[in-house]
């Protein structure tokens, strides 16, 4: 009985979870939507109030307005003239204080990490934490700059070392570069195996084979 169990779980947990997973989200996003609509019914008239309060009611309608005005905000700050009024929120939103302290580093990680022209989460490597003869899975998010790197002699690496199964939680290290061991799998491949903590090895059937190889064969 217990081996059906443990079956029937391996089963359906994977689907429990990302039926949770997405619920989260579509809440999240209709949380926005709705006070969204608030903030509209507070500046509205009183006899448009009630269309509005209606569209609350409409499955899915706020991940298709959230979608369309991402959408539309991307298109207009590609341009010049939405680039000029970034650039002025951004110094707007840097004139005020305790605010511009928060902004300004989610700012910096958001734009690091989701900037197409930058390293982060670029390359999955081998590090050995938390102590020598121990080895973990990193990703290089760049090199160390300014005073850092002025005391720091050959080169180095920054890499972030996370935690598992959440792997949104993890440990920031400068090493020489030399201690990194660079692997072949992509960060999506590496970020599964630190997620299962080990049990999904990426490229599985290439074990065997020698790096080069193993790559040569997913390509």
């Amino acid at each position: 009985m217990k081996k059906y169990i443990v079956a029937g779980l391996l089963v359906w947990l994977p689907l429990a979870i990302t039926v949770w997973l997405l619920s989260w989200m579509l809440g999240a996003l209709d949380g926005v939507f709705a006070a969204l609509l608030s903030a509209t019914q507070a500046v509205l008239p009183e006899s448009t109030r009630a269309g509005i309060e209606q569209l609350r009611h409409v499955p899915g309608l706020g991940v298709l307005v959230l979608v369309a005005g991402m959408l539309l905000t991307g298109v207009f700050v590609t341009n010049i003239f939405g680039q000029w009024a970034v650039r002025q929120w951004d110094r707007l939103m840097g004139q005020i204080p305790i605010v511009k302290s928060i902004y300004n580093s989610v700012k910096q990680v958001s734009d690091t990490l989701f900037s197409s022209t930058g390293n982060a989460f670029r390359e999955a490597v081998l590090v050995q934490y938390p102590r020598h003869g121990s080895w973990t899975i990193a990703f290089v998010t760049g090199k160390p700059g300014g005073e850092v790197a002025a005391h720091l002699d050959g080169e180095h690496v920054s890499v972030y070392v996370p935690t598992t199964p959440n792997p949104t939680s993890g440990f920031f290290l400068i090493m020489p570069r030399a201690d990194v061991r660079p692997l072949n799998m992509s960060v999506d491949e590496a970020l599964k195996y630190v997620i299962s903590m080990g049990v999904v090895v990426p490229g599985a059937d290439a074990q065997a084979l020698p790096p080069g190889a193993a790559a040569a064969t997913r390509n």
